[in-house]
């Protein structure tokens, strides 16, 4: 459900051929490279960035970066890295130096499947000589931290029958925890949104709107807070719906002043071969709005013309 898939008849070294041309001399083609990059999937990318370097001893990556300045390159250098070296670079960039960005914390490990999360810590592995659990764990504390440690497990029980008396039990667990707590045990939230499978967990927060008359979410909402609260927010709506969460993340990056330029690259380029046909369905039935526009109106010049081409039409 990408927007983006294998191009046909591909060529990888009249693609490279044709970056060099693009970037040789005085003045870039960015139109071409952004057309090149933008219509081929990753795996092609690698293979144009692999003919590069034999025809011309040169690493398309750093002359793409040499050549192109500011989100546009961001964009370009983002589309040439394999999706887990992707995921692990942008985790790496949220631990680094002063301050940990929390919300890329959230995004990556909330949405991404178990298998997808061992790639990621196999990869950071390799590229970084480190832990990325230990490294998490260096610069998150509490039971946000215990939260993102569960997930980097990776033991999510694997979808099958649904035992019903279980779904039961977890969701009186999760009332009596939250709103029939004073103050909550968070630690039970953790447990059971953290290892349960996604189909239990579906069964869990029906169960628990008819025991407690609320949305799961709305409990969330009041008995947690800050860093906690919006990664088990993102759980739930992950195990709802990974389309519908990463939908409203794209809205939000692009709503009101301003753009939040990272995630808004940071999903396009991580989704366009996995679900971006969905999200754009979903952003469109839950904000009335379209991707294609929203993109259009928020940003400007090749980078504009990048991302439109990723997004892969208006749904209109």
């Amino acid at each position: 459900r990408g927007t983006v898939t294998a191009f046909s008849p591909f060529d990888a070294r009249a693609d490279a051929e044709a970056l060099r041309k693009a970037m040789k001399g005085m003045g870039t083609d960015e139109e071409t490279i952004l057309k090149i990059l933008t219509s081929r999937n990753n795996a092609q990318r690698q293979e144009i960035a692999s003919a590069f370097k034999t025809l011309f001893g040169r690493d398309l990556v750093d002359d793409l970066k040499s050549e192109l300045t500011g989100k546009f390159e961001t964009l370009m250098v983002s589309l040439m890295r394999p999706a887990y070296i992707f995921d692990a670079h942008a985790l790496k960039h949220a631990i680094k130096g002063a301050g940990t960005n929390e919300k890329v914390l959230t995004e990556i490990l909330a949405s991404r499947t178990p298998a997808e999360v061992r790639n990621i810590k196999q990869v950071y592995l390799q590229e970084y000589e480190a832990n990325l659990e230990d490294k998490i764990t260096g610069e998150t504390s509490g039971h946000f931290q215990r939260l993102l440690v569960v997930l980097l497990q990776a033991n999510r029980d694997p979808d099958g029958r649904v035992d019903e008396g279980l779904v039961e039990q977890d969701a009186q667990v999760l009332f009596r925890a939250g709103e029939l707590k004073w103050g909550t045990d968070e630690e039970k939230f953790i447990t059971i949104l953290g290892t349960r499978s996604v189909s239990h967990l579906r069964r869990v927060f029906d169960k628990y709107m008819t025991i407690s008359g609320f949305q799961i979410e709305e409990t969330i909402d009041r008995e947690t807070s800050g860093d906690l609260e919006k990664l088990l927010l993102a759980v739930v709506k992950c195990i709802r719906s990974v389309p519908a969460y990463f939908a409203e993340t794209l809205y939000y990056s692009m709503k009101g002043a301003g753009t939040d330029d990272d995630t808004l690259i940071r999903v396009m380029v991580s989704r366009s071969e996995i679900d971006l046909l969905d999200i754009r369905r979903e952003l469109r039935k839950n904000f009335a709005k379209s991707l294609h526009q929203m993109i259009q109106k928020d940003t400007s010049g090749d980078y504009r013309k990048a991302l439109l081409l990723l997004c892969g039409g208006d749904d209109e």
